[in-house]
């Protein structure tokens, strides 16, 4: 029988990666998100040359002159955009261990699919162009900064807690009082501001007290008097309404303390116990006591609300994920980074090639066959990828704020090592 003659459509593969690539081309439509490309958001000419130029490296490196590399140059160009994403990826990580503590309960943002700030009302004015992690923030001792205001709430020194009170009107004969019920019928008053509707909230007594009779104040007060208070008070001894010995001001300040303190502690007579809700007075209130009994509270927040006369930062930055950090712009990646992304493009190219050879294990031909690299491609593809991110993590590791940090505490003591060991040089006259 004779042997037909083929004819076919091609001779050649129907997908062969060329030489060069064309900037035109790389266009939104040509690659998986656009982001960088000619009407992209961040579209950038350079980013479309270098995405051209990546299929002249990748013909080259996979021996297109001597092969068919079976890939097309939209291929090329998406691996050369998900290697930038990658690089801006892994730096903004970096950045955010750097920043985040410093950031904590500032503006964040609103992002889109494409990971890009959300322009208009969205976007506060305080984010700029968007440009976030190319900014070097102030350090702020940001969390220390936030548990310090915790800790100076609890010890009565101001911060975000308000402070109320109200008081307890003393029955003789009565000695327990229920605190919350007293705290709910003083809603509204102000003392020293409006007490707010509690709704059943749980309070925090912060203080208990009675106000002494002003005449009691004068008996011991100022001038010494009975019960003066260890040699604090000494001075009033010798002082009168036309001679007065000149004493610090820390004097004075001490004295009023031990004094307050001893009002309350030596002279009070009576003391408290906290029960759940309910306060117990020691000894039993007589008709001789005071008439009312102050407390101090504050009440319990949400921790999730701002409140209506200042903002605490519950709706800003409150971990990596809520940092207004974008893209990178490719315009900002230096030659370090744009090296990077070269290589970690080619590894992903020789990962699509690996992918599309897998699909035949062999191709046969008259009389024998020809076997495949895919398994070769996928292996060394994986293998350069995961080396890359690694040598980058590396490297930012070494230089976050910390490691700076020690890198020159370590240099200033070298340096004073070094300045010891020369001679000091001795002056003749």
């Amino acid at each position: 029988m004779a042997i037909p003659t083929l004819t076919p459509a091609s001779v050649s593969s129907k997908s062969i990666l060329p030489a060069t690539g064309s900037p035109g081309d790389v266009t939104e439509a040509n690659l998986p998100f656009g982001i960088y490309a000619k009407d992209g958001k961040l579209a950038s000419t350079d980013f479309m040359s270098g995405a051209a130029e990546q299929v002249a490296y990748t013909y080259r490196k996979l021996g297109g002159d001597v092969l068919d590399i079976e890939l097309a140059a939209q291929q090329v160009y998406a691996a050369y955009e998900e290697s930038v994403l990658e690089y801006s990826y892994i730096i903004n990580l970096h950045q955010s261990k750097n920043a985040v503590s410093s950031l904590l309960s500032n503006t964040t943002g609103t992002f889109d699919h494409k990971g890009e700030l959300v322009t208009g009302d969205a976007l506060s004015s305080s984010l700029g162009d968007g440009n976030v992690a190319l900014k070097y923030p102030r350090f702020e001792y940001g969390y220390s900064r936030r548990v310090a205001h915790g800790v100076s709430s609890e010890q009565m020194m101001g911060d975000h807690k308000t402070i109320y009170s109200a008081s307890i009107a003393v029955t003789g004969g009565v000695q327990d009082y229920d605190l919350q019920d007293i705290a709910e019928r003083a809603v509204g008053n102000v003392s020293p501001v409006a007490i707010p509707s509690l709704n059943n909230k749980k309070i925090t007594v912060r203080r208990v007290y009675y106000i002494s009779p002003r005449a009691i104040w004068r008996f011991y007060g100022y001038y010494g008097g009975l019960g003066v208070v260890g040699n604090l008070t000494t001075y009033g001894q010798y002082s009168d309404d036309s001679t007065f010995q000149i004493v610090p001001v820390w004097h004075n300040k001490a004295q009023a303390a031990a004094f307050e303190d001893a009002m309350r502690t030596r002279t009070s007579h009576y003391s408290y116990e906290l029960r759940n809700n309910r306060i117990r007075l020691f000894p039993v209130p007589d008709n001789f006591g005071p008439d009312n009994v102050w407390f101090e509270f504050h009440v319990s927040d949400n921790a999730w609300e701002e409140t209506s006369d200042r903002k605490y930062g519950a709706d800003g930055v409150n971990n990596l994920n809520t940092l207004p950090f974008a893209n990178i712009r490719y315009e900002n990646i230096n030659s370090i980074g744009k090296q990077w992304i070269r290589r970690y493009a080619l590894a992903l190219t020789k990962e699509m090639l690996g992918h599309i050879r897998g699909k035949f294990g062999a191709i046969p031909l008259p009389g024998d066959q020809v076997t495949l690299n895919a398994a070769e491609l996928l292996s060394s593809s994986k293998e350069e990828m995961t080396k890359l991110k690694e040598e980058l993590n590396k490297i930012l590791d070494e230089t976050t704020y910390d490691k700076l940090i020690e890198k020159e505490a370590a240099m200033s003591e070298n340096t004073t090592k070094l300045f010891d060991d020369i001679p000091v040089g001795i002056f003749m006259g």
